[in-house]
């Protein structure tokens, strides 16, 4: 049963002590998740909707998405995706203003189809934007609040508590984007070496206790120095970002590109035996082979690579032994005829195209 709500000299009393709390809980941690929890845990207590959500911006593809659902139908809402303008939560992030509507079918501008995909039954809507200099980073949706939860002491105490949110958000994106820095090659837009080594320490933890195979494809472009000689560094450095993005784009969403050093790339394969992980390099030695760069400009540059593949755990029981045994046989490539795959412990296969 819903407590009553607080007078307003109470409810004044406990949002200086709460906003207090959070803001030692702001400069406490820059754990995204920890600050969030924390404010929708009060706002939870405060106006106890029925279901409650926080949407987070993609700024990208003008989306929001679910980053916290709470109630009955959360588990429905994980992949539920709203354009910029879309329904309410979609409204207020376009607008930036906060909106309450106490009878969301009678609004023209609700999304009643998620309702259907949830299975729930809204009637009222409170929704605030979390905004920071002009610019939307999410919104707070809270469903089925009671009357006396939507009058304008707590309307006000919730668009303080959204600044904190706001806040939280811009800080914690504001760290992710330094420490992506940290980890991205600047020319490829490719994972670094460095990082590289702690998706391997963490990928092999996996297939150590899973039981599951872990490959490594080392590559190295052929003749990469004639690019730079016959053009110039700066058409060197645009092919290795076209080659970064075309090796990327042959595969899996659980696969990871890197940029080791230099014209040399590593691919790290989970899940996937050293017999599979040869085919993945046969086909993108093909697909690089027979790829023109900057046709269009003119330039019709070629550019084939040597490719060495290793596998856990028949050729390495560590990240430096794996990263060792396909750098090896990438090798055994390079001083036989380029242009070739071959697997750990092997010899270079004949390249027939």
């Amino acid at each position: 049963m819903s407590q009553p709500a607080p007078r307003s000299k109470d409810l004044q009393r406990n949002a200086a002590q709460l906003l207090q709390h959070l803001g030692t809980a702001l400069t406490s941690t820059l754990d995204l998740n920890e600050v969030l929890k924390a404010i929708m845990r009060q706002i939870a207590e405060l106006f106890e909707p029925q279901d409650w959500s926080l949407l987070i911006v993609d700024h990208e593809k003008s989306e929001l998405y679910f980053a916290i659902a709470v109630g009955a139908a959360s588990d429905k809402l994980k992949d539920v995706r709203l354009k910029l303008g879309e329904g309410i939560a979609g409204w207020a992030a376009e607008s930036g203003e906060l909106l309450v509507t106490d009878d969301a079918y009678r609004d023209p501008r609700f999304a009643s189809w998620v309702d259907q995909q949830s299975g729930f039954v809204t009637m009222s809507i409170v929704c605030v934007p979390l905004c920071s200099r002009g610019r939307t980073l999410g919104v707070i949706e809270l469903l089925n609040v009671a009357p006396d939860r939507r009058d304008p002491p707590h309307l006000a105490l919730l668009q303080s508590l959204s600044d904190f949110a706001a806040i939280a958000i811009e800080n914690a994106q504001h760290l992710q984007r330094i420490e992506q820095l940290t980890i991205v090659d600047d020319c490829t837009g490719l994972f670094n070496s460095r990082h590289m080594y702690s998706v391997l320490d963490e990928e092999l933890r996996r297939a150590l206790r899973y039981q599951l195979p872990l490959a490594l494809i080392f590559l190295d472009l052929d003749h990469f120095k004639l690019v730079n000689d016959h053009h110039d560094h700066l058409v060197g450095s645009r092919l290795l970002r076209e080659v970064g993005q075309q090796l990327r784009r042959g595969l899996r969403d659980v696969d990871t590109a890197f940029r080791y050093g230099g014209d040399e790339f590593v691919l790290v394969l989970p899940n996937t035996a050293k017999p599979r992980a040869l085919q993945v390099a046969e086909r993108q030695r093909r697909a690089l082979k027979a790829r023109r760069f900057f046709h269009r400009e003119g330039l019709d540059i070629q550019i084939s690579a040597s490719f060495g593949v290793a596998g856990y755990p028949e050729d390495a029981k560590s990240k430096e032994e794996l990263v060792r045994a396909a750098d090896l046989a990438m090798y055994r490539v390079k001083n036989n005829n380029r242009d070739g795959v071959c697997g750990a412990g092997a010899e270079p296969a004949a390249v027939a195209s």
